[in-house]
């Protein structure tokens, strides 16, 4: 048994689903020990009373984020709406560290913040400070990040796949489509009609047509990998589903690189990780594959014209889309093995 001394983490935002899963996975974590729980509209609540499932756990009762005594605390897992984050990260001591699972700290530059979300970016000076946390391609600036910004479930599905064929330079960067698909969760656990069963159920829509805010980090992550502007077709779907993500990847390869020069490409580049699996050439993966799992399956098939490749890519939108990921970034940051926490198998069915 370690002897090492536990990590003291506070989850704000404890009542909604991301916040949930960081309950899920942090309670099981050898290193974690909770401390603070939030949600504001819930507080003096036992976090069995907002998630049943909890009932086997002994938590603290969630208070408000006013509340918190921060110098008993090491390391926040910010999982509130976004537009929020930004304000409660200014109050937070700077010896906290913060895995931020909302959208505040993603876009680099302040201004793309205020385009994208239609307000002024209130924590310019912690921008600077922030680490794009798409874990596979941030280790090393994550060992000493302050604030861990973590991906959008959307971008970790299409970037994965995609930054390694970007910065090898194996497909053209004016013919990227991605035809994206979330499951319910993804749009957070706040009273919508548009969530609702009967608006979701026996049912499937596109949304954000022509400008999701996603977009920008896309174009971001792209850009950065291929050394100037990128900007791809993506759009999204809502699937009746609880949880999950499929992203259907359309690239064309340049300078004869064909799908399975793509696909050994991606096969060599994630051989390594420990969560990013390439199924053999021509096989494509499914959500009910990687549910409840901080995992994410990429295949990849041949298109009927000999220059075009489809990529597959799916994830938990929950966990390797957001707070499964963020416990990785956390670990780094930490020092600790980056699967600990996160060895549970995928559930099926």
């Amino acid at each position: 048994m370690s002897t090492e001394p536990l990590i003291r983490v506070a989850i704000l935002g404890a009542s909604g689903y991301t916040g949930a899963e960081a309950i899920r996975l942090l309670s099981r974590h050898p290193r974690v020990r909770i401390v603070a729980l939030t949600g504001d509209r819930r507080a003096g609540d036992l976090a069995s009373d907002v998630f049943g499932h909890f009932a086997v756990l002994d938590l603290p009762r969630l208070i408000s984020i006013k509340d918190i005594v921060w110098t008993d605390i090491d390391a926040a897992f910010l999982c509130l709406p976004h537009a929020t984050t930004q304000e409660v990260a200014l109050s937070v001591p700077e010896h906290v560290r913060l895995i931020d699972i909302s959208a505040d700290f993603r876009l680099e530059q302040p201004q793309l913040y205020q385009k994208w979300y239609a307000h002024e970016h209130q924590a310019p000076g912690l921008q600077a400070g922030a680490v794009y946390a798409l874990t596979e391609f941030a280790r090393e600036r994550l060992a000493k990040a302050r604030i861990a910004a973590c991906p959008g479930c959307y971008p970790t599905t299409t970037l994965l796949p995609l930054i390694p064929l970007v910065e090898e330079k194996l497909i053209s960067l004016e013919d990227i489509i991605v035809d994206a698909k979330s499951g319910v969760s993804g749009a957070g656990r706040s009273e919508k009609q548009a969530n609702l069963h009967t608006e979701v159920a026996e049912g499937l829509h596109a949304y954000g047509v022509g400008h999701h805010r996603h977009m920008a980090e896309l174009d971001q992550e792209l850009s950065k990998a291929a050394g100037r502007p990128v900007t791809a077709t993506f759009t999204p779907h809502l699937m009746p589903m609880n949880r999950g993500m499929l992203a259907t990847i359309y690239v064309r390869g340049i300078n004869g690189h064909n799908a399975a020069r793509l696909h050994a490409q991606l096969s060599t580049r994630f051989a390594k990780e420990p969560f990013v699996h390439v199924l053999p050439f021509g096989q494509t993966p499914q959500t009910r594959h990687v549910r409840g799992s901080n995992h994410c399956f990429i295949g990849v098939a041949q298109d009927r014209l000999p220059e075009r490749a489809i990529i597959v890519s799916v994830l938990d939108n929950l966990v390797k889309g957001a707070t499964g990921q963020g416990v990785q970034n956390f670990n780094i940051m930490f020092g600790l093995p980056e699967t600990m926490g996160l060895e549970q198998l995928p559930l099926f069915p």
